[in-house]
């Protein structure tokens, strides 16, 4: 297929459900009860703050499963809700090891692990500074079997480290970026920190940096993007580049003015390796140097830094999300997700020509998932008073779930604004 040529399959949706109760907010995904079905959680998070500069704290967290049955809630949702300028502190993970998802998050000032079934507060720890809650990771930096540490950030500069028992491991400042990621790059037993333009092993202690990029990275990847069968390291920031696990810049693609986001896939099975989507901010529309006609484009990369094509919209937006999403309806093929568009554009998947596969017939913020345990991505795309269930195949909410819990990814115990993942 060419680009072009549109062949759009249908979005069929499963179901949708009020949401107003949660106030408006992020939504994260789990099978919280262990019933083998996804349940769906909203976290409000403050108002009243500039997060340029200050990290938000969770108001509230409302659990719904996707009938739309409100499970719990724990908090306050009637009051402002905070703006999705930064990320909220959420995560969905069973820190604790004991077979059942929990929710972590800070509120009032503590970090709270709260029992994912019911929302009951298991633990609550104080916090390592008064700012370390601009997001939560989930870190395996002991060598133990799955990962059980934790690591806190504030907005920009100060990382804290600590173990399952919330005690310090160590902490660093930096240039962190928006969300670090997380992964055993060298294969040690230990997972690395990137943390923003710097690689630091499972102790803190810095292996390597980023050479000559300017302003931060805004999201980070790890897979085999150039096909040698080791993993690389991509960039999203400045500029979007590959470095190699021991610190080689591999390629640099600067045809772009702001790489806002980045995506790996195999959005096109012929070519070798994997392929990188990006979202270029070509111009920021908040009256940033008096500019307020904003616009963004996507863009795709082969393995070697290639540019393959550019989008060039004519609708206005520049506030694109990109990410990638598989198995759409069964067919194993990876997809380029692209929501928060503007312009009357609304949430679609792409092809790796650029065309549109699936059309959301509804605006709002994504999230995707193997909801039902299909082995099949399903999509919720949500606004603040709505939930809307889509998939490439039917489902029924009237069929009683398996009862095997599903298993919670990585994608989905570290959940950010600014998606990063592993490939």
């Amino acid at each position: 297929m060419k680009k072009g040529e549109q062949v759009i399959m249908e979005a069929k949706q499963i179901h949708s459900f009020d949401i107003k109760a949660a106030g408006g907010g992020k939504g994260l995904l789990g099978d919280i009860d262990g019933d083998g079905r996804m349940e769906v959680v909203f976290v409000q998070a403050d108002s009243g703050i500039d997060d340029r500069f200050v990290p938000h704290q969770v108001t509230c967290v409302t659990a719904y499963r996707l009938t739309g049955e409100l499970l719990w809630q724990k908090g306050d949702s009637s009051g402002r809700p905070g703006n999705f300028g930064s990320d909220f502190p959420a995560q969905i993970y069973d820190i604790d090891g004991d077979g059942c998802l929990e929710i972590l998050c800070v509120m009032d000032n503590r970090f709270l692990i709260l029992e994912g079934a019911t929302g009951a507060v298991k633990e609550s720890h104080p916090l390592p500074s008064r700012y370390a809650h601009d997001c939560i990771m989930i870190a395996n930096l002991s060598g133990k079997e799955r990962p059980q540490d934790i690591i806190l950030k504030d907005r920009y500069r100060h990382m804290w480290a600590m173990n399952r028992r919330f005690e310090l491991l160590w902490t660093h400042e930096g240039n962190l970026g928006h969300f670090p990621w997380c992964s055993d790059v060298n294969g040690d037993g230990y997972e690395e920190v990137m943390a923003g333009y710097d690689l630091l092993d499972h102790n803190g202690k810095l292996l390597w940096s980023c050479r000559d990029l300017d302003d931060h990275a805004d999201c980070l990847w790890v897979g085999d993007v150039n096909g040698d069968g080791k993993p690389e390291i991509a960039v999203g920031g400045s500029v979007t580049c590959l470095y190699s696990a021991q610190g080689e810049e591999l390629w640099r693609y600067e045809g772009s003015v702001e790489s806002q986001h980045i995506a790996l896939g195999k959005f096109l099975p012929g070519l070798p390796g994997l392929q990188v989507a990006g979202l270029d901010r070509i111009r920021r529309g908040d009256g940033y140097k008096g500019q307020w006609d904003g616009k963004d484009g996507m863009f795709l990369l082969d393995g070697n830094g290639r540019e393959l094509w550019k989008e060039d919209r004519k609708t206005k937006g520049w506030l694109t999300i990109v990410d990638s999403l598989s198995n759409w309806n069964g067919e194993g093929r990876d997809y380029i997700l692209a929501y928060r568009r503007g312009g009357g554009v609304m949430p679609a998947l792409y092809d790796g020509m650029g065309n549109t596969a699936v059309s959301f017939p509804a605006d709002g913020y994504v999230l995707h998932g193997d909801l039902f345990g299909r082995n099949k991505e399903d999509v919720i795309v949500y606004s603040k008073e709505t939930a809307r269930i889509f998939s490439g195949t039917q489902a029924d909410l009237g069929e009683a779930p398996s009862g095997r819990p599903l298993p919670q990814g990585k994608r989905l115990f570290m959940s950010t604004l600014y998606p990063g993942g592993e490939r």
